[in-house]
C-alpha cells in the first residue's frame, strides 16, 4: 500500500496532494503511534509543492520526502521524522516543528522560504532561536 501511495502522490498536482493526505490523516494512517507506528509512512514521498496548511502531521514519517514548495503554514509537524527531507522554499510560517527529529534549525532556516512564528525543533520561536543565535556571534 506504500509503495501505491508514493506512486499516486507523484502523478497528482497540488490539490490533489492535499487531498490524498488529508484523507490518510483523517483515516490516521500516517501519524505514528507508540504501539504500531504509522501504517503509510511518507517516508520519500513528493509531496513538492502541496498544499498542507494546517495539516497535523504529528509523528509522522517524512524521512527523504520531497516537501519543496510545499505550504506547510501552521501545520503541526511536531515529533515528525524529517531526517533527509527536502524543504526548499517551503511556507513554514506558524508551523509547529517541536522535537521534530533528523532536522536542525541551522537547516530549516537555510531551505524554507518563510519561518515566521514557527516553533522550531528544539522548542524556541523562530524569532527567539534567531536573537540567540545572534547573540552567539
Amino acid at each position: 500500500m506504500r509503495w501505491q501511495t508514493l506512486a499516486i502522490l507523484r502523478q497528482l498536482d497540488s490539490q490533489g496532494k492535499r487531498t490524498v493526505v488529508l484523507f490518510l490523516l483523517d483515516a490516521r494512517l500516517i501519524q505514528a503511534t507508540a504501539e504500531t507506528g504509522p501504517v503509510i509512512a511518507l517516508a520519500e514521498a513528493d509531496l513538492s509543492n502541496a498544499d498542507l496548511s494546517g495539516a497535523s502531521l504529528e509523528g509522522a514519517d517524512l524521512s527523504d520526502a520531497d516537501l519543496g514548495n510545499a505550504d506547510l503554514g501552521n501545520a503541526e509537524i511536531s515529533v515528525a521524522n524529517l531526517d533527509g527531507v527536502d524543504l526548499t522554499s517551503a511556507n513554514l510560517k506558524d508551523a509547529n516543528l517541536s522535537g521534530a527529529e533528523g532536522i536542525t534549525n541551522e537547516k530549516l532556516e537555510q531551505e524554507a522560504d518563510d519561518l515566521d512564528r514557527a516553533t522550531m525543533p528544539n522548542g524556541q520561536k523562530y524569532e527567539d532561536w534567531l536573537k540567540d543565535k545572534e547573540g552567539r556571534k
